[in-house]
């Protein structure tokens, strides 16, 4: 069911026509989602909790909106992004997308982009990304930024 519900919300926002769209497996990506809705709700969300973090997703600040990011990024919850939590992740992004991206991915396109990816973040270079590291990195850019205000006019 969230995998469903999951692809309705996040996939609209892309142009994918209504039969790749139902090829689509969301179910891992869905599965960390819901993960990072239900960890900041001790284990469980109901459905106006929900709609409540939707909300924030949609109409938050940059610093709400990258605080669920890294969460849903720091699958164990201690605070920090390991590059095996974020290769997880990306991983599970590709699954979902890479048929549908331009150039296709390749098996090794998640290790890649997270090996390039990780050493940026981790500013430190301890072998993790706090929260803080996660904060600078993202708002760097304005691309980046900008990014985070997809969904504002979705929901």
């Amino acid at each position: 069911m969230y995998s469903v519900l999951f692809q309705f919300i996040y996939l609209s926002t892309l142009k994918i026509n209504s039969k790749d769209f139902l090829l689509i497996d969301s179910t891992q990506y869905a599965h960390y989602v819901f993960k990072s809705f239900k960890q900041s709700h001790g284990g469980t969300i109901n459905f106006e909790q929900f709609l409540n973090i939707l909300s924030l997703l949609s109409r938050g600040s940059v610093g709400d909106k990258l605080q669920w990011i890294f969460g849903l990024y720091d699958i164990n919850g201690d605070g920090f992004i390991t590059k095996q939590e974020m290769l997880n992740i990306v991983s599970a992004i590709y699954d979902m997308l890479g048929h549908y991206t331009d150039p296709a991915v390749t098996e090794h396109s998640a290790r890649e982009h997270v090996e390039r990816i990780f050493h940026q973040i981790d500013l430190n270079k301890d072998g993790v990304v706090t929260m803080e590291e996660f904060m600078e990195w993202c708002q760097k850019d304005d691309l980046r930024t900008k990014s985070l205000f997809m969904l504002d006019t979705i929901l």
